[in-house]
């Protein structure tokens, strides 16, 4: 009986030992169960690299701080210099030069480094210093601005049309593979292009859509373009400003490709354009150089010029009007650009804008 006694005794005692504990470990613990306290500490061991449900919680609401930038976010960069800037083989600024970027040319930004950005343009791939670009919202600005929406022809062949049905004039045959500047879109079915200077319309069917922003030349690009105008340079001869009748061919053929639909007035500003490039420093001193410079005519890129070139089929005015800016007459000042009158400040002159 004593022994029984002891024994119950003992029980009891052991049994308001592990009471306390249980209280003292749950005040440790915060006052929570401590079954389940110690279950989610066992998981977290077996699952070390898991985060708590309060540390997921937070980690799926990112703060403002968080949320990438929209520069960051942006594959674009575009140039932001006067005349060109040099393109290296690494973020270096005595790496070798692999190409140049000239004003307002863009690109794709495929890293940035301590102040460099590695960026694909055209034919390009190398490093330029950010200090001379351009990035996010201020790239885009500029982009829109100087860019131009295309259209490329994905059929055999493309009937350009007068108006923007099946039963209009066909103005002419764009093969395939053909670039067009658009100048509206505002029938779905049809898009108004840039054809010879003058409005036409293609089926939205057989065309793709694109945005053209001038690319950057390559070493190699360069040099093939300096010879060209080198081989040029041995036909001409320079006075006020004399230059051979195949050279003012070449210019008035790329008035045509211009301006053929527009006035006399406007095909002399195109080209009194051409001239002011050539008399300026920021671009190549030969016509030739100056219309085959990249990116810089869109008749010249795709192979329109040389077709018209070749045919010789050039109307009279214009040839006229190429003979009148070699003489030196310019109704632009010196203004060295132009496009469809899209809104922009400057000097119009029937359906293009001059700045």
């Amino acid at each position: 009986m004593g022994n029984r006694k002891l024994r119950t005794a003992f029980i009891g005692l052991a049994l308001a030992v592990f009471i306390l504990a249980q209280q003292a470990i749950g005040v440790q613990a915060g006052g929570g169960n401590y079954l389940v306290s110690l279950n989610g500490g066992v998981a977290a061991l077996f699952d070390s690299g898991s985060k708590s449900p309060v540390e997921r919680k937070a980690a799926a609401v990112p703060t403002a701080d968080e949320k990438p930038s929209e520069e960051e976010t942006s594959t674009l960069v575009m140039t932001n210099v006067d005349t060109a800037l040099n393109v290296r083989s690494a973020p270096d600024e005595n790496a070798e030069i692999v190409g140049r970027l000239y004003k307002d040319c863009g690109g794709t930004i495929l890293e940035r480094r301590d102040g460099w950005t590695k960026l694909q343009s055209g034919n390009i791939i190398g490093w330029a210093s950010d200090a001379y670009l351009l990035f996010g919202r201020e790239a885009r600005a500029l982009a829109n601005d100087v860019g131009k929406l295309i259209v490329v022809v994905k059929a055999e062949t493309l009937r350009v049309r007068a108006e923007a049905n099946t039963t209009s004039k066909i103005l002419g045959l764009l093969p395939k593979g053909q670039i067009a500047e658009v100048i509206n879109k505002d029938n779905p079915e049809w898009i108004c292009i840039d054809f010879d200077g003058s409005e036409g319309y293609v089926s939205a069917e057989y065309v793709i859509e694109d945005f053209w922003i001038d690319a950057g030349e390559t070493v190699e690009e360069i040099k093939a373009r300096e010879a060209a105008e080198r081989e040029a340079k041995r036909h001409k001869n320079y006075g006020e400003y004399t230059t051979d009748a195949d050279t003012t061919k070449l210019l008035a053929a790329l008035i045509q490709c211009e301006a053929g639909g527009e006035s006399y007035e406007g095909q002399v500003a195109v080209g009194a354009v051409v001239m002011n490039r050539v008399r300026s420093g920021a671009y190549p001193n030969s016509i030739h150089g100056v219309i085959y410079a990249s990116g810089q005519f869109t008749p010249a890129m795709t192979g329109t010029l040389n077709a018209v070139y070749e045919s010789g089929r050039i109307y009279a005015s214009c040839l006229k009007a190429a003979q009148e800016a070699l003489s030196g007459i310019s109704n632009v000042g010196d203004m060295t650009h132009f496009r469809r009158n899209d809104g922009r400040n400057g000097l119009v002159i029937g359906n293009h804008v001059f700045y």
